[in-house]
């Protein structure tokens, strides 16, 4: 993309202000109307997806309970990922199977009926047998019993990352209530009304909207905030459009193409836990050769594509772990610097193994995939494509819908293979990402790697208790990967989050847990 394409973007998002306008008009309904949140002291959300399972907290849906905080967990992590007292208070591991937490004292769900260790116990139950266990749950087989005010969690194997598990929102605590009268494992569960949190969800409008009041009985601080009027805004430019005209106070991930067009003072970047990543097939093909890997490593420009296709709201990429994690950059040996990079230089000797690029033999054919479900990585493979043909690739460019295409990718049916890859998943560990895409057993291997050193380091840090160690040893993972050459780190991925003029304490949380807390106001 030269200056002529980026300018052109500026001018398309100028021109798309007049066809969100429309779409606006739902951030102003609700308790509020459309004279701004500050008079009453409610806040207005626009948020980017609408509910996929009617608000089930054991589903995704959980994570947008979450960021109301009208739910709560157990545990909760603070910005490394340590686990911090929720509603357990203080917890002991007391063999490599147990453990057990103390349930916080004082403490009601939204429907009057008080928080006790037995309900907490039936709650993490209930879930552990659902039909569709919560993600954190995988491989874990987790059983919960109360014992006096403690609930005590046992695992079938050493799982150093119970704690970190049970911070998962989808693990969040609710009233009995909440739960079908004969506990099916499939039948529904209902948050409103039955969470813990400064927040009460008072009103579920389907997919178009939500309502949520302020909790007068709150187990801590109570909130600033009179409530919450929220509406799902999917489309990019109307939600552009309700932080630039005032309809909204709080807005989830502004798209790049709407910023020029809105005050930067309103625009907060929050660096994510996702890194756009060109995974080569090291099984079969051209990148069975590490050399040729080494050769596609080098051969792109990373810092372009965060100028021109992610306007500079990017990081360039400095290993698999971004700036999201704060602790990667420190524990490793060459710092934030980039992996990789066009001069040819940034990744040679910065890992123990780091191939030199060799020579690409005229007419060595690739096949380069991604899909369009991420607009912005179907742009990227184009000039991709270009910098590898640069230094004698022959590339075929593969763009599908993501359903259409994921398939062909697990069974090796590319080189090379852009995608959007989530660092962490809900422990706000990085190693079962690592393990499920880089392991010789993993589950989500699309470089089909198979090298010893990685899976022995992998099972190092997989075995070692959240803290200093585990992170030293994800790292020295991390380097071991970076060594195959089997993935090449592009970039680290950033949002905007828009907030209105008067708004404060709203967390910018890269792992999109919290959002609105109990701090949040309009001035």
């Amino acid at each position: 993309m030269n200056l002529a394409q980026l300018s052109r973007r500026h001018v398309l998002s100028l021109l798309a202000v007049g066809a969100g306008a429309g779409a606006v008009a739902a951030c102003s309904g609700g308790t509020n109307g459309s004279g701004g949140g500050a008079a009453d002291g409610r806040i207005r959300i626009a948020m980017l997806q609408p509910p996929r399972s009617g608000l089930n907290p054991l589903s995704d849906d959980a994570f947008k309970l979450s960021r109301w905080s009208t739910a709560e967990t157990l545990i909760v992590l603070d910005a490394d990922g340590n686990a911090l007292p929720g509603l357990a208070t203080e917890w002991v591991r007391e063999d490599d199977t147990t453990w057990r937490f103390t349930i916080r004292e004082g403490v009601t769900f939204h429907d009057g009926t008080a928080l006790t260790a037995e309900q907490a116990a039936a709650d993490l139950s209930f879930a552990a047998a659902y039909s569709t266990p919560p993600r954190i749950l995988d491989g874990t087989d987790l059983t919960a019993v109360a014992e006096g005010n403690d609930v005590v969690i046992t695992t079938s194997s050493p799982d150093p990352l119970v704690p970190q598990r049970l911070s998962s929102p989808q693990l969040a605590i609710l009233a009995a209530a909440a739960y079908p009268a004969d506990l099916s494992p499939d039948g529904p569960v209902d948050p409103k009304g039955h969470g813990t949190g400064p927040f009460v969800l008072t009103e579920v409008g389907g997919t178009a909207t939500a309502t949520l009041e302020r909790y007068e009985d709150y187990w801590g601080e109570k909130a600033a905030a009179a409530g919450l009027d929220v509406s799902y805004v999917p489309d990019g430019t109307a939600r552009g459009a309700a932080l630039r005209t005032g309809e909204a106070d709080v807005v989830e991930a502004v798209p790049v193409s709407q910023a020029a067009t809105i005050d930067e003072a309103l625009l907060h970047e929050v660096p994510m836990p996702r890194t756009a990543t060109l995974y080569l097939n090291t099984r079969s093909g051209a990148f069975a050769d590490h050399a040729l890997r080494a050769a596609a490593r080098d051969a792109i420009d990373v810092a372009g594509l965060v100028t021109t296709m992610y306007e500079g709201h990017a990081d360039v990429a400095a290993g698999l772990l971004g700036p999201a994690l704060g602790w990667s950059a420190e524990q490793r040996a060459w710092g934030s610097e980039a992996w990789a990079g066009a001069d040819g230089v940034a990744a040679t000797g910065r890992a123990e193994g780091a191939r030199a690029a060799g020579t690409v033999p005229a007419g060595t054919a690739i096949t380069l995939g991604t899909y369009t479900d991420r607009p912005e990585l179907a742009e990227i493979v184009v000039l991709i494509a270009q910098q590898l043909e640069a230094v004698g690739f022959t590339v075929t460019q593969d763009v599908r819908e993501y359903a259409q295409i994921e398939a062909d990718a697990l069974a090796g049916a590319f080189d090379a293979f852009l995608l959007s890859r989530a660092t962490v998943l809900d422990s706000g560990d990085p190693v079962a990402y690592m393990v499920s895409d880089f392991s010789s057993s993993g589950s989500f291997s699309l470089c089909f790697l198979q090298d010893d050193d990685v899976d022995a380091a992998l099972a190092i840090a997989a075995g070692l208790e959240a803290g200093d160690e585990r992170r030293a040893a994800i790292i020295e993972a991390e380097a071991r990967i970076l060594a195959t050459d089997c993935a090449v780190p592009l970039l680290h991925e950033r949002v905007l989050q828009g907030e209105a003029t008067g708004v404060t304490g709203a967390e910018r949380d890269p792992r999109e847990r919290a959002l609105i807390t109990s701090a949040t106001r309009l001035a």
